[in-house]
């Protein structure tokens, strides 16, 4: 249910900037609902997921403002690239997200975009919840000393 992509697992897009801006309380896996010329450009490996959240929308959880580049060799079938997305997960999972959305104040955030080893697209969402300017200071700061320690640590 919850892991992180594997090293097999074909990358598609990526939110670095996601760990950099929110504490990321839980890691899940869910399924994407996606048009065939969607996953024909996400194996292009152009699509950014940056901007991109989770929202509810009559009682199922969606992927908004995900980019996804129109496929190159697509007809006039193409799909849109901004287009919002159905997330695929269980009832429960999404009952549970929905209620710590509403009442706790945690946004639901993709991680990354992957392909699995069938075959299938998935996004690994993270629950998060915002960090405040001085958190960032002190995370950075933090990884900062961890990358001198190694370093005086190698030195000797």
């Amino acid at each position: 249910m919850s892991r992180a992509p594997r090293t097999e697992d074909r990358m598609a897009a990526q939110n670095r900037k996601a760990l950099h801006n929110y504490f990321i309380e839980e890691r899940l896996e869910a399924g994407i609902q996606l048009t065939g010329t969607e996953v024909k450009s996400l194996r292009g490996g152009r699509s950014q997921i940056v901007e991109a959240y989770a929202a509810v929308h009559k009682g199922d959880l969606y992927l908004v403002n995900a980019y996804i580049p129109e496929y190159l060799q697509g007809n006039r079938n193409n799909h849109e690239p901004r287009r919002q997305r159905r997330l695929l997960l269980h009832r429960r999972q999404i009952n549970r997200l929905i209620g710590a959305i509403q009442r706790e104040g945690y946004t639901v955030v993709p991680l990354s975009v992957y392909f699995n080893p069938r075959g299938l697209a998935k996004v690994e969402l993270g629950l998060a919840k915002g960090k405040k300017e001085h958190d960032k200071r002190a995370t950075a700061a933090k990884r900062d000393w961890q990358r001198q320690k190694q370093r005086l640590l190698r030195a000797r």
